[in-house]
């Protein structure tokens, strides 16, 4: 084993890495804590790390003090958390020089492969001179489990697949300043392209039925790697059966009874305290995530009907069975996804009078923001019903402003309530995007 660590340390330092479209994410390192990106599978961690180690480079450092491991490597497959030591073993023995007086770039990929890694980073940062970079695909691996067994050594960062502006900058379209009608019209175009395709950085130009494919490989293997496997499900047809479900009802709401008494109709025998766990692991995976309603009483949060998103709108569309899911729920789960990349803190709010608002969310200031997706406003009866919702819920929270996103439509509504400012997606999403970031978990 040693032997062939030290070959794959040696490939890694000898190969030019793809480092694809730069990622506008502000991760910070912090001195002696470990660096860790979460994120759902093919969002782009690896590549992430790769431009981690490029601009390392481009400061002075030397290859050989990076070190570089992908543990899903086949040639690892042996390897247990006893003896990860080799690793240091196997580098050290290539550059006995730099033990104890050079610093040591560590960028170890899907290191939760490996059960008990935990410990062995913490000596790693205890013991050597480093700096620690870690991926992983499960949320629940590397961030909640992370607080107890790192004892606080160590940051985690949330890795999303491409925003709107980073697959602008994909498709080199200029996003940065003022618009001219030709840099409009470009933005526009690949919004729609955007629209179509979704933001994992694989399937980015590909044409449908190829991207169709990609897309429903990633998703069987969501659940099965991070699902089934992982918490070792002893009928995974359930599972699968509950997240197609969901898939279908992107954006609408749902209960854990109407979900456990659909599985039942199934012939399923799965309870509610299974169904619940269930719904937390999709979250865990970064596959699927529930939205509460928005109340000062967390018992009645909890009780209240929740919604339900998807990490990516195109990928619904992949997945899906196409007869539940329409453009406007898309849309939706458009808005939510390029919500979710600033905040975990997202709710659906209810007026008194028992009208919906899509999301509100907390800004960084604490200030709260109210939002209304519809895809048009065109019919009459359509705008009066989503700009009352939305008065309504600014009357009650005592904001003088909301957003109303839609597909194309803009124009600035004043109101008794205050002002709604309707935005076309592709404005909105840019403006949510101006400083995008990785969010700390």
């Amino acid at each position: 084993m040693l032997n062939t660590i030290k070959e794959i340390i040696l490939n890694c330092q000898e190969t030019t890495q793809e480092t694809g479209t730069p990622r506008r994410l502000e991760i910070e390192s912090v001195s002696g804590k470990a660096t860790i990106c979460i994120g759902v599978r093919r969002s782009g961690k690896s590549t992430l790390l790769f431009q981690m180690m490029e601009q390392l480079l481009k400061s002075g450092v030397l290859r050989e003090n990076i070190l570089y491991i992908n543990f899903f490597d086949d040639r690892l497959h042996g390897l247990q958390h006893k003896n990860l030591n080799t690793v240091l073993e196997a580098y050290f023995s290539l550059y006995p020089e730099k033990k104890n007086t050079e610093k040591i770039y560590c960028f170890f990929d899907e290191i939760q492969v490996i059960p008990g890694w935990e410990s062995f980073i913490d000596r790693l940062q205890r013991t050597e001179n480093c700096e620690v970079y870690i991926t992983g695909s499960s949320a629940q691996m590397l961030s909640k489990e992370i607080a107890t067994q790192m004892r606080g050594r160590s940051l985690s960062w949330e890795i999303f697949p491409f925003s709107f502006r980073e697959f602008l900058d994909f498709k080199q379209v200029n996003s940065a300043g003022s618009f001219s009608t030709k840099k409009r019209l470009l933005v526009q175009q690949a919004f729609e392209e955007y629209w179509t395709t979704g933001g994992f950085p694989e399937v980015a130009g590909l044409d449908r039925p190829l991207r169709i494919k990609i897309h429903q490989e990633y998703f069987n293997t969501m659940l099965f790697r991070d699902l089934v496997e992982r918490h070792d499900i002893s009928h995974p047809k359930a599972v699968t059966d509950l997240a197609h479900w969901l898939i279908d009802n992107t954006a609408s709401l749902y209960s854990i009874n109407n979900l456990t008494g659909y599985l039942k109709s199934l012939g399923h025998n799965a309870p509610k305290s299974a169904v619940s766990s269930y719904l937390e692991w999709f979250e865990d995976a970064y596959i699927l995530f529930t939205v509460r309603i928005f109340d000062a009483s967390l018992a009645r949060s909890n009780t209240n009907p929740k919604k339900i998103y998807c990490i990516d709108h195109a990928l619904v569309t992949s997945v899906g069975s196409g007869i539940l899911v329409n453009s406007g729920h898309l849309l939706e789960n458009l808005v939510f996804s390029a919500l979710r990349r600033t905040t975990p803190d997202i709710y659906y709010y209810k007026t008194k009078a028992g009208r919906e608002v899509d999301f509100i969310i907390r800004n960084a200031d604490q200030s709260r923001t109210l939002i209304q997706v519809c895809e048009t406003l065109a019919h009459p009866e359509t705008r009066k019903r989503e700009t009352t919702a939305l008065c309504e819920a600014m009357s009650e929270l005592k904001l003088n402003s909301g957003i109303l996103v839609t597909r194309n439509e803009e124009e600035t509504i004043q109101m008794e309530c205050g002002q709604i400012n309707v935005t076309p997606a592709w404005r909105f999403l840019l403006d949510i995007g101006t400083h995008d970031q990785a969010h700390r978990t």
